[in-house]
């Protein structure tokens, strides 16, 4: 729709011999000045998802503040990104899918935008210099779709599901911006506050810690806010009649627990908020201090999803969680969430870290150690699977998911904590979160940490695991 706004400069040059100042004309300043900006990246280069992201600005913080109506399906309102430029931008894009954007603005002037696929393109009145801070609002109004059918994650859907009495959101890996307008890839993290209004029937549950509710009417806006930098595929705005368990762990972590009234009897028989809290504070023994300000979970009864996720500081189940399920995605909180991925080709370093962590909350509660576990695993898979066929260090994108990520993954693990012993191996594992705390990381990156904790050459043990497309010779 727009183009870049012409800029009338005059630059101040100094000559080079004399030190003798001399203008040049408006024109000439303006060309020269246009020529040092340039638009950002439609996407950050991910290998599995080039277009998911976007360059040229890094946010800060995300302020939603979002209106839904359950029986229309329609959410309505408004996202301000704080932002800092990383370039000197003359125009840049925002990730959203579907949606009616009636209006943008950046620092309060209207800006021209068009749509191009899942692009927002966004042309400022005025070009923004490289470590500008600028705050974008974009009024959007539509019915959020379903993910369906994608091969990554094997035809399940995922982002926003409708369910009876409201949603169940699941971003993971690309669904952010199928209901808000983000730079939607986990290397840009940060803070969050949503504001959402909703029938006063229903509730609304997010990440981070809740901040209150006001009643207007027979409408209700809940606020909750995420202080600690979060990835975009692990926001989450859940909305139903939720039942609330607010409440501490044994260590003292503040903890919320939402459960759909459908399951209600059941999440209390398995004691669902004491599962929490115990695993939570188990983790911090192994792994380090907690990450976030609170813990939780948010139980729903989604029968045809079946599917659990690490939404930050409070996982998603479609279901009610068993000590597995709940000790993958509480472990995920440091392995994931704290600790993100710098590129999807690691996600290993999410998965196989949480089921290694199903296995050692199983050691820690009576089961067999993770050695024993992982051997019998090991054993029981043939030479010939195609489980071994694939290097788990970058196993494709159609293939980010599959068990051996997840299986493997843990045996890797398990067989790292054999070779170099416990104090060192969970040594490993607390520099590892304490080092990329809120960050970003790689394979590489625990390679060499391994390397430097155990003082040890573990280059080959590495390529075994996680790189070479066979089976190990032994664990």
């Amino acid at each position: 729709m727009g183009s870049v706004a012409r800029l009338a400069v005059v630059v101040l040059l100094v000559a080079a011999g004399a030190g003798v100042p001399t203008t040049g004309t408006a024109a000439d300043a303006g060309q020269q000045h246009a020529s040092r900006l340039r638009p950002g990246s439609s996407g950050l280069g991910d290998p599995y998802f080039p277009h998911e992201g976007n360059g040229g600005y890094d946010v800060r913080h995300y302020s939603l503040r979002l209106s839904y109506a359950p029986a229309t399906h329609r959410l309505s309102g408004t996202n301000t990104l704080t932002a800092l430029a990383t370039e000197n931008l003359s125009r840049f894009d925002l990730d959203l899918s579907g949606f009616s954007v009636s209006s943008v603005t950046v620092d309060g002037t209207a800006a021209q935008f068009r749509r191009t696929g899942q692009e927002l393109v966004i042309t400022p009145a005025h070009g923004l210099r490289r470590g500008t801070a600028f705050r974008t609002t974009v009024a959007y109004d539509g019915r959020p779709r379903t993910i369906v059918g994608s091969p990554i994650v094997f035809g399940a859907p995922y982002g926003w599901i409708y369910t009876k009495d409201g949603a169940f959101v699941g971003c993971e890996p690309n669904a952010a911006h199928t209901w808000f307008p983000a730079n939607d890839h986990p290397r840009d993290k940060a803070t969050f506050r949503f504001a959402v209004t909703v029938p006063s029937d229903r509730k609304v549950v997010a990440n981070g810690s809740y901040v209150g509710d006001r009643a207007d009417g027979d409408r209700t806006t809940y606020v909750w806010a995420e202080h600690q930098p979060m990835a975009t595929y692990l926001a989450t705005i859940d909305i139903g009649r939720w039942q609330l368990h607010r409440t501490r762990t044994p260590g003292g972590i503040p903890e919320i627990v939402a459960v759909d009234p459908a399951l209600a009897k059941r999440a209390r028989t398995r004691h669902t908020v004491a599962l929490t809290g115990r695993i939570t504070d188990y983790w911090t023994k192994r792994f380090g201090r907690y990450p976030f300000s609170s813990t939780g979970g948010i139980v729903d009864s989604v029968p045809d999803i079946g599917f659990s996720l690490e939404t930050q500081t409070r996982p998603l189940y479609g279901f009610v969680p068993d000590p597995v399920t709940a000790s993958h995605e509480l472990s995920h909180e440091w392995f994931g969430d704290s600790v993100s991925v710098r590129s999807w080709r690691h996600i290993w370093l999410n998965e196989g870290f949480a089921t290694f962590s199903e296995w050692l909350w199983a050691e820690h509660t009576g089961g067999p150690s993770t050695y024993r576990r992982a051997r019998a695993d090991f054993r029981a898979i043939p030479r010939s699977d195609g489980f071994w066929h694939q290097s788990i260090a970058s196993p494709g994108r159609n293939a980010m998911f599959s068990s051996a990520v997840y299986e493997r993954g843990g045996l890797t693990l398990a067989a790292l904590r054999h070779e170099v012993g416990d104090r060192v191996f969970f040594r490993i594992l607390r520099v590892w979160v304490r080092e990329h705390h809120h960050g970003n990381a790689t394979t590489g990156q625990f390679v060499r940490l391994a390397q430097h904790v155990s003082g040890r050459p573990l280059q080959h043990f590495f390529q075994v695991w996680l790189y070479r497309q066979a089976k190990p010779g032994h664990l």
